[in-house]
């Protein structure tokens, strides 16, 4: 997976899909819709178990007598449903950093070809070949979990679509912890502290003040260099490396590739001082 990860030869395709994915997915609410945006959760990941489900399903079902049309049924809807979850992945995996994104290349051709051997099954067994359809599924299946696996090393080894920020807040102490005078913030500007080491950004709308964490969910990139701007009536800090946008006021994603909110600490006023704690 490390070799994979490194190899180099797979940009030259990677790189013109991820244009393609990107001129034809150009509508920012549609990118939008398809990161998970308005769940503040990535999309692909739950929309994947709909195929999956059934593939699995249909496997079992396969192995029993006299369920023809129940497996038919399955890889039916496992192959249909399989389409919008490859677009939302696409979605994510144009925005992912360039190791990341050779292994999700791969991880896009293993499902390509379970969908095309389901997709096959299909066909055989609507035409009334059932023996080479279970067959074809079996394949599919292998494939598709090959690509499992492969989407599992891009989350949980990579960080791929996971929150790159919420681990700080591991290196916190409890407690309330001062971090600024009130007096000494400017009104509607962003300025950066540290709380144990942790960076974190504060803005203050008249006696009120945010505290978020500074680094980006999508790829740590550093909110307290951001522009912060008007969307939709809410006062919101932009990333400056990939353009994810939060709201001051409650760390909500408004635009992607962060499908993750952010996180927002609480905060209290004691003797004109802005103290913070963890959640």
């Amino acid at each position: 997976m490390t070799k994979l990860e490194q190899t180099a030869a797979l940009d030259r395709v990677g790189d013109r899909l991820q244009r393609a994915v990107q001129a034809t997915l150009r509508p920012q609410r549609v990118r939008d819709l398809l990161h998970g945006v308005f769940l503040g959760h990535p999309l692909h990941p739950a929309m994947v178990q709909v195929p999956v489900g059934a593939w699995i399903s249909a496997a079992v079902v396969d192995l029993l007598p006299g369920q023809r049309r129940a497996a038919t049924t399955l890889v039916a809807l496992g192959t249909v449903s399989a389409v919008p979850a490859a677009v939302a992945g696409l979605n994510d995996w144009a925005e992912l950093s360039r190791d990341q994104r050779r292994v999700g290349l791969v991880h896009a051709a293993a499902n390509t070809v379970g969908l095309t051997l389901y997709a096959g099954s299909l066909a055989a067994r609507l035409n009334g070949r059932h023996g080479v359809g279970r067959a074809l599924a079996y394949l599919g299946l292998g494939a598709a979990s090959a690509g499992a696996y492969l989407g599992g090393h891009l989350a949980y080894k990579q960080g791929a679509q996971v929150s790159q920020s919420v681990s700080e807040l591991h290196r916190m102490s409890d407690g309330w912890q001062s971090v600024a005078e009130l007096a000494g913030l400017p009104q509607r500007k962003l300025v950066t502290r540290e709380v144990d080491d942790v960076s974190v950004i504060l803005y203050r709308h008249g006696d009120e003040v945010t505290v978020m964490l500074e680094r980006c969910p999508h790829q740590s990139g550093p909110l307290g260099e951001g522009e912060v701007q008007e969307i939709d009536g809410h006062a919101c800090v932009v990333c400056p490396w990939h353009g994810s946008a939060f709201r001051l006021n409650g760390g909500e994603v408004v635009h992607g590739p962060s499908a993750t909110d952010q996180q927002i600490l609480p905060t209290r006023i004691v003797d004109g001082t802005l103290q913070t704690r963890l959640p």
